[in-house]
């Protein structure tokens, strides 16, 4: 079976490697340095009565392209007005068909907590999130070593950005360090794409007392999120079920309504 994280993680390696060599560093550095407000993730789930981390996401490597022309300003702001807690802006293109300028656009018409989502590899991205405009980061486990996961969480800190850390099953729960915010469960298995939501309601009991959880991927149904919630989960990150339609913040709204 093909390992699609592999290959994208090869190919994000590239990118990065060439990006390093065509950035200015400096520049980014000081960029990333500006003064600026901070939007907390973790506190916004843990005051939320909803969780719902809305995502802003064009195509998927095993769906194609779900919303290919949707206008990041407009499907943000309609997020915001509609009770997002957060949001979730991807800036992978070869896969995901998203871009930096997809999360520069978010920010600047957006008051809500942003997690930038990409296959985080290199401390360099953790700098360019800063510089962005992110309030969190995504560490994934299955594409880093334990020592990289953490070395990447303590440097996140550094440039105040949260740490959202996402784990597929129970051998990767001793990645989670002090200097993770959010421990995520991913419901797809990242190597076949294969998604099963039962796979939050199997590792809450083993996720660390202090851990802020959250559970990603499938969820499509108002009552997955009350279950959720009952067994302990504070946010739900939603990106593929609001995007496939023609209006993701009405999506919301009905979603929400439907929880409440």
């Amino acid at each position: 079976m093909k390992d699609i994280l592999q290959e994208i993680v090869a190919t994000k390696r590239a990118e990065v490697d060439r990006r390093k060599r065509e950035t200015d560093l400096q520049a980014l550095y000081r960029q990333a340095e500006t003064p600026h407000t901070v939007h907390s993730l973790r506190e916004a789930l843990l005051s939320s009565s909803t969780g719902i981390i809305s995502e802003f996401k064009r195509r998927s490597p095993s769906k194609g392209w779900i919303n290919r022309e949707a206008d990041v300003q407009r499907v943000v702001r309609a997020y915001q007005q509609a009770g997002a807690t957060a949001l979730s802006v991807l800036t992978d293109t070869p896969y995901f068909g998203g871009t930096d300028d997809d999360l520069r656009a978010a920010r600047q018409v957006c008051t809500l907590p942003i997690l930038r989502k990409d296959f985080t590899i290199d401390e360099f991205q953790l700098v360019e999130s800063r510089a962005l405009g992110a309030d969190a980061v995504l560490l994934i486990a299955a594409a880093l070593t334990r020592e990289q996961c953490r070395r990447f969480a303590e440097t996140a800190h550094q440039l105040e950005l949260e740490v959202l850390l996402e784990i597929h099953d129970q051998s990767e729960l001793d990645y989670y360090s002090e200097y993770v915010d959010i421990l995520g469960v991913n419901n797809r298995n990242l190597g076949s794409f294969h998604t099963d939501v039962t796979n939050s309601f199997r590792l809450i009991e083993q996720m660390p007392q202090e851990a802020t959880p959250i559970s990603e991927s499938g969820i499509s149904n108002p009552d997955t999120v009350k279950k959720l919630r009952a067994i302990g989960f504070k946010g739900f990150l939603i990106g593929e079920n609001f995007m496939k339609t023609e209006a993701p913040g009405d999506s919301l709204k009905n979603f929400i309504n439907a929880l409440n």
